[in-house]
């Protein structure tokens, strides 16, 4: 079973090494490309100011964030979350490098670019030359997106989820050999319907009741074994 972990951040700023704090994470947990429902959400505590420029697009200000939980009291509890599982983020060069530079503070193992898939990359393959932001490709796959009007991390990640369901075919492409075996299933049955109209057909007697007689009594001297007898019409059932 193929597990998934759907990521997004929240930050001070640009600059993971130069001063710049995660303030946020949230988590979203797939398997086979659904959806479990299981999620993993944090604040931070940043422990230093929030400029006002990373403010106005997430909307988290010190006195809300000053009794979260430092990143050195979650890190445990998102590395087991995310496990060894497949990482995916959105542009995710940027939120992979502000995780490692906390776990660097922490003294945990850093993360791997080789187990994450940046969906923004994907986008850009898929539609060259097209806007690849999240709220472009919400748009451009019919997702409601009407809720984000600030980032945020785990509303982000849940979105984000919708659109690499998209990205990679669909929905529901989870479903694909699901789909294929219920089209083979309807074909056959399909099949199995027009080959018994077509038998009817072919045995709907055509000829008088005379010719029919005749016709009996002619295989009948064949004997019991004869093919012939297979092909004989049925007797009508009597009614009470």
């Amino acid at each position: 079973m193929l597990r998934e972990i759907v990521f997004d951040t929240e930050t001070t700023g640009v600059q993971a090494n130069s001063g710049d704090r995660l303030v946020e994470i949230g988590c979203v947990e797939l398997l086979n490309h659904i959806p479990t429902g299981k999620n993993f959400h944090v604040y931070i505590n940043p422990e230093r100011t929030m400029p006002v420029e990373a403010f106005n697009i997430h909307g988290l200000s010190e006195e809300f964030l000053a009794d979260k939980p430092l990143f050195a009291a979650i890190a445990d509890e998102f590395c087991d979350f995310i496990g060894d599982s497949r990482l995916i983020a959105h542009n995710a060069t940027f939120d992979i490098g502000f995780l490692n530079a906390e776990f660097t503070r922490t003294g945990h193992p850093s993360l791997s670019m080789s187990r994450v898939l940046d969906t923004l990359m994907l986008a850009r393959r898929k539609h060259p030359g097209s806007p690849a932001s999240l709220d472009a490709l919400c748009s451009r796959y019919g997702i409601d997106n009407s809720r984000r009007t600030k980032h945020g991390a785990l509303l982000d990640a849940e979105i984000l989820a919708e659109v690499y369901m998209e990205l990679i075919g669909g929905r529901q492409a989870d479903l694909g050999l699901g789909s294929v075996a219920s089209r083979a299933r309807n074909l056959a049955a399909s099949s199995a319907k027009a080959n018994a109209s077509r038998a009817k057909r072919i045995f709907v007697p055509r000829i008088s009741e005379e010719e029919l007689g005749r016709h009996k009594a002619f295989i009948a001297k064949m004997g019991e074994k004869a093919i012939w007898q297979d092909y004989l019409p049925e007797e009508p059932s009597e009614t009470a």
